[in-house]
C-alpha cells in the first residue's frame, strides 16, 4: 500500500512538474497541460482534468510554469501590449484580373487594385472590416476607369489556419474620365484564405462585381448625330490574390 501511494505521488509530480501556462490572443491565460498539438490545432488538459481544444493560430505563447513565475512584471505587460496592438489595425491587398461586360453589348476584361484599412481581429476571430481605395479597369469598346471608395468585410466561415472566405463590398465608383459619370459599387467574394501567423494571411478568392455609370453616347438618326446620357450596368468577374498584413 505504501509503494503504490509513493507512485502516485511521484506521478501527480511529474504532471505538476510539467504543468504550463497557455496564453491566448486575447490576452487570456490557461493553465494545464498539452497533450496534443499541431500546426492546426492545440488541446489542453487543465488542472481539473477537463479537455479544452484552441486552433493554433489562437494560441500566443506557451510557457512552462517556472518561466511564468520568474518573468517579471514588466515582460509580461509587454506581451500583452503586443497582443492588443496586433488587434488595432491591419491592411489588406487586393490585386484581381478577371472579364467585364455590359449586358446585351460588348464583352471585354478587367484589371483592378484596392488597398482597404480595418482591422482583422472582432471579437477574437480574424474577421476583416475595413474601407478604402483602388483602381478598377474596365476595357470593353473602350477604357473605363474608376476609384472605388468602399467599405468591406471579409469573414472565415470556420475558424482555423485554413478555411473557406466570404466577403461583401459596397461603395461608390468614382469615375477618372469626364466622358463618364460613376455610381454605385458592389462587390462579393468567395474563395480561400490561409493564415500565415496571427498577423498576417493570403488567399485566392472567385469575385463579381457590380458598378453602375452614367455614359455619354452618340445615336445618328437620319444621317445626324445626337448625344445622349443613359445609365449603364458594369458586370465584372474573375480571380484575385488577397494578403492581410
Amino acid at each position: 500500500m505504501r509503494k503504490f501511494a509513493f507512485i502516485v505521488l511521484g506521478l501527480i509530480c511529474f504532471v505538476c512538474a510539467h504543468a504550463e501556462t497557455i496564453i491566448l490572443r486575447t490576452g487570456a491565460r490557461m493553465q494545464g497541460t498539452i497533450v496534443f498539438q499541431n500546426d492546426e490545432v492545440v488541446i489542453v488538459r487543465d488542472t481539473e482534468g477537463a479537455r479544452f481544444q484552441f486552433p493554433r493560430t489562437d494560441v500566443e505563447q506557451v510557457l512552462a510554469d517556472d518561466a511564468v513565475e520568474s518573468s517579471s512584471a514588466q515582460d509580461l505587460e509587454a506581451s500583452q501590449q503586443e497582443i492588443k496592438t496586433s488587434k488595432r489595425v491591419s491592411a489588406l491587398l487586393e490585386v484581381a484580373a478577371g472579364s467585364a461586360y455590359v449586358p446585351g453589348q460588348k464583352t471585354g476584361w478587367t484589371g483592378s487594385a484596392d488597398l482597404l484599412i480595418g482591422t482583422h481581429h472582432i471579437r477574437d476571430r480574424h474577421l476583416f472590416i475595413g474601407a478604402g481605395l483602388g483602381y478598377h479597369g474596365l476595357f470593353l469598346d473602350r477604357t473605363y476607369s474608376f476609384l472605388p471608395v468602399q467599405v468591406a468585410l471579409r469573414m472565415p466561415l470556420i475558424e482555423q489556419k485554413h478555411a473557406p472566405v466570404f466577403g461583401v463590398a459596397l461603395g461608390y465608383g468614382v469615375a477618372l474620365s469626364k466622358k463618364y459619370v460613376g455610381g454605385l459599387y458592389t462587390g462579393l467574394d468567395l474563395g480561400y484564405r490561409c493564415q500565415v501567423n496571427p498577423k498576417t494571411a493570403i488567399g485566392a478568392v472567385f469575385f463579381a462585381r457590380f458598378q453602375q455609370a452614367k455614359v455619354d453616347v452618340t445615336e445618328v438618326i437620319e444621317d445626324t448625330e445626337f448625344v445622349h446620357c443613359t445609365g449603364r450596368s458594369f458586370i465584372t468577374y474573375g480571380a484575385k490574390f488577397t494578403l492581410y498584413f
